[in-house]
């Protein structure tokens, strides 16, 4: 009994130490102490204008040298931003990496800064007393190789996107905040730009002063063979297209050509009714050697496409709906936009829920202004929406992800690749998005008998306030509005349908709506034989499921598809078809062999330096689409693409 005793006592005073030490205070880590505060954008003037001078000529190295003086109001802590959330990326893509060698002085001495350790885009510095201005030094180190970023300077042109060239105040909206910027470019050297000269001496152009946001918002195409046309001539509000090349040959435009731009200006103000602007210009960059580009702004668009854009017309078509698309953001973005992707300056973080309309609606508008204006035929324009529809059809990935997630990819990947597109989806808004406002249309047409339209939404939603461009903005509210104030339906539930509800295959009623089909037969259509030519790939993705790059190297694989279940992955390399050195012509003949006779398709492939041999069991033939009529019309597809 006696050690039961003791026995007990003893877990009592075990059990007794425990409770005491559960509640005993923990003596661990704590949180490291707050950083200096970041001042929260204000709506007040920032007194005194920013000057920024940018040189552009080491060419060579592609590095900008910037020059500031940043007015200070007296002594104290200032904190300077490097712009992060960038209007049109719609992420926070701003190039810290690439941005180097700041020195700050006040007075002619170095003062010291320091980075903000949480937000990296933020640099400290502490006033001296009796400072006027800080005189601020950096380089842009823009990238010399493709794996580093998109290429911006070439010995024949350069890009100059100034929110990767400045250095602003916290505590301000952007657009309260004047600058007057400068760029020193090389000998001879022509430019275009939104911004308004202010004088030019010597290679050194100085601009007018500009609200930041303004700047921004206005880059610089500039080049040693540079051409200059007229896209509205005799109108109050000129618009130019701004012309830069690898060549000079290259900057050959025929009447023609030139036509078919000057059409799409009238065709956009037929279609909104307004304009959103004093001036326009279009920033067109041909070559191979500078990156291409595709970026909104108010006043302009960075458009950079394929050297032959004029002077190989015939087979261009795929690159064709740029300036379009790009174009249409003066209305649909820039001077209307979404409410929560609007910010006071850009180091507020942005939100991305409405691209299916910012983006959506202008890929479905880029589509018709391009076949209104003559920039594509109107069986170019049916192929278009055909191969859109094709791939979109064979995105397995919105049967477990809804479209408006999609919304969340600039900020998830930062548009860098991904393994498995069709499955894990990236920035399916831009074209599922298209394809819904194509159902929107044709239901608009059928409910109305024809009489009203998406046009009537186009021109009462973004046509508004002609001449201003002040910009305003819509939540999903507002668009549900204005589509019932254009035709009665239920459209809150018919957009949130399309956004929220995953499916199986892409939202075709637009096209069944419109009087045609999706079909596949064995014959590819010249646009898309143009759109492999431009983007040099073979495209095999609606029959083994794989394209096929330069040097026999996939870039794309489809999930389920035949190649996903012969193990086939982007990075693949075809070595060897039966036994010959691999050839995309001759892949094409097995393949069509393989339906006649029943014979599986064998290639020796590498990948990570590892060679094994895969057979593909598939049986039905090369298939590309198209879109094929039901009927004998009227269609309302063709009446959506007639010119205006």
């Amino acid at each position: 009994m006696k050690t039961i005793f003791a026995a007990l006592a003893a877990s009592l005073m075990l059990a007794t130490a425990g409770a005491a030490f559960a509640s005993a205070p923990v003596s661990g880590p704590e949180p490291a102490p707050a950083t200096p505060k970041i001042a929260a954008p204000q709506d007040v003037p920032f007194s005194g204008t920013i000057g920024l001078a940018v040189d552009a000529t080491d060419l060579s190295r592609h590095i900008f040298r910037v020059r500031e003086s940043i007015p200070v109001s007296g002594p104290g802590a200032m904190t300077l931003l490097y712009p992060e959330w960038l209007p049109g990326e719609h992420s926070a893509g701003g190039p810290i990496d690439k941005f180097a060698g700041l020195v700050i002085r006040a007075g002619g001495k170095k003062i010291a800064w320091s980075r903000d350790p949480v937000h990296v885009y933020a640099f400290h510095v502490e006033v001296p007393a009796g400072v006027k201005a800080l005189d601020v030094e950096f380089q842009y180190l823009s990238p010399v190789a493709k794996d580093e970023g998109r290429i911006v300077m070439t010995p024949a042109m350069l890009n100059l996107e100034w929110n990767a060239v400045v250095l602003y105040p916290a505590g301000y909206f952007s657009r309260r905040i004047m600058v007057e910027p400068s760029i020193r470019l090389p000998a001879g050297w022509k430019l275009g730009t939104a911004l308004e000269t202010a004088s030019s001496a010597g290679d050194v152009t100085h601009f007018k002063p500009v609200a930041l946001n303004n700047l921004v918002d206005s880059p610089i195409y500039a080049g040693k063979y540079f051409l200059r046309e007229d896209l509205a001539p005799d109108a109050k509000v000129p618009v130019h297209l701004d012309i830069v090349a690898d060549r000079p040959d290259l900057l050959q435009v025929t009447p023609e050509e030139l036509a078919a731009h000057r059409a799409l200006v009238q065709q956009a103000y037929k279609l909104f009714g307004s304009h959103h602007y004093d001036h326009y210009d279009f920033l067109l960059s041909l070559s191979d050697k500078m990156g291409g580009q595709g970026l909104e702004h108010h006043q302009s668009s960075e458009d950079g496409t394929i050297p032959g854009y004029f002077t190989e017309w015939a087979s261009t078509a795929a690159a064709r709906d740029l300036l379009s698309h790009e174009y249409t953001h003066s209305w649909n973005g820039k001077f209307r936009r979404p409410a929560d992707l609007w910010t006071p300056n850009f180091n507020v973080p942005m939100r991305d829920s409405l691209l299916w309309v910012y983006e959506g609606q202008t890929q479905y508008w880029g589509f018709v202004l391009a076949a209104r204006a003559g920039l594509w035929t109107r069986q170019q324009a049916l192929d278009a929406f055909a191969l859109t529809a094709a791939t979109y059809d064979h995105h397995v990935g919105h049967e477990w992800r809804p479209l408006q997630d999609t919304t969340n990819d600039p900020i998830i990947a930062h548009r860098a690749p991904i393994p498995w597109r069709n499955y894990q989806l990236s920035e399916d808004y831009y074209e599922m998005g298209q394809l819904t406002w194509l159902d929107a249309d044709t239901l608009i047409r059928k409910l109305s008998g024809g009489t009203r339209s998406l046009d009537d939404f186009a021109k009462a939603f973004f046509g508004v306030d002609n001449g201003s461009y002040v910009t305003r903005t819509y939540t999903f509210d507002d668009i549900v509005k204005a589509l019932n104030a254009v035709q009665p339906y239920g459209w809150a539930k018919f957009l949130r349908d399309h956004l929220d509800v995953p499916a199986k295959g892409a939202p075709l009623d637009g096209i069944s709506r419109g009087g045609y089909r999706l079909v596949y037969n064995d014959s590819e259509s010249a646009f898309e034989k143009g759109n492999e030519k431009i983007r040099k790939y073979t495209d095999f993705s609606f029959s083994l499921g794989f394209a096929v790059g330069k040097d026999g190297e996939l870039n794309s694989v489809l999930w389920g598809s035949p190649a996903f279940d012969a193990g086939l992955t982007v990075g693949t390399k075809l070595v060897a078809l039966d036994g010959d050195a691999y050839d995309d012509d001759n892949l094409k003949a097995a393949i069509r062999w393989a339906e006649g006779h029943k014979a599986p398709i064998t290639l020796l492939v590498e990948q990570n330096k590892h060679f094994r041999t895969v057979t593909i069991d598939y049986r039905e033939g090369l298939r590309y689409p198209h879109l094929e009529a039901v009927g004998t019309g009227p269609h309302s597809l063709d009446a959506i693409l007639a010119v205006r």
